[in-house]
């Protein structure tokens, strides 16, 4: 990518990170980058192209949080730490967030450029290595690893969306708190007896004590 595209995708995310879909055209980002209309197509052939671009970078931000993760020693930790680079990134980049969850047709694209739906599905296969190997390490109940990933991964979308959408009230810190006892809730059910004894309570607990003293 050259030094000018490079440039130009970097006006494109903070364009598209202050104002979403509606405030991202070519015309504003000319105006964004400093050049004329003319000089944004000679990098870029329309606002599908740019947009892709967008969401590989929203890909490739959210990999690194979630891939921080396996820097850490036992499938327990790789684990939880992945899930709290989730809960990080929803957070920060709630339009990133938004953009990786929106239909291809509503971006104007037919379908999702190879790359991107490659980067969908290596983030889909991470998550399941991340189930599978707690599987293996007897914190979860066996099964099929990818069954088990859709499913914590539908509790976790639902309650990153309600958030965003102004259902779920609190800050971001209290939200946080309201995740993380949820989530305690759900993993009591698909963890291994032994591992559940006593998770739920001492993750409520720890959300009670945040919320006395937040």
């Amino acid at each position: 990518m050259t030094d000018q595209r490079e440039r130009i995708l970097a006006c494109a995310c903070d364009l598209y990170l202050k104002s979403g879909l509606d405030g991202l055209s070519m015309r504003k980002l000319a105006r964004e980058v400093g050049v004329t209309a003319p000089a944004i197509y000679r990098h870029y052939d329309g606002r599908e192209e740019v947009l892709s671009d967008v969401l590989r970078e929203a890909h490739r931000t959210f990999a690194q949080y979630l891939h921080a993760a396996l820097g850490e020693p036992t499938a327990l930790e790789r684990f939880v730490g992945a899930g709290e680079g989730y809960l990080t990134f929803v957070i920060e980049h709630p339009r990133w967030y938004g953009i990786m969850h929106t239909a291809p047709e509503q971006l104007g694209m037919d379908a999702l450029p190879a790359d991107i739906d490659a980067m969908q599905s290596a983030i889909h296969q991470f998550w399941i290595d991340r189930v599978r190997e707690c599987m293996d390490a007897g914190i979860l109940k066996g099964g099929d690893p990818a069954m088990a990933s859709i499913t914590m991964w539908a509790h976790a979308h639902g309650m990153a969306q309600l958030f965003h959408e102004g259902c779920l009230p609190g800050t971001e810190e209290e939200f946080k708190t309201l995740f993380k006892a949820s989530w305690a809730r759900l993993m009591a059910g698909v963890a291994t007896e032994e591992f559940t004894k006593n998770l739920e309570s001492m993750v409520l607990e720890e959300a009670d004590m945040e919320m006395k003293t937040g």
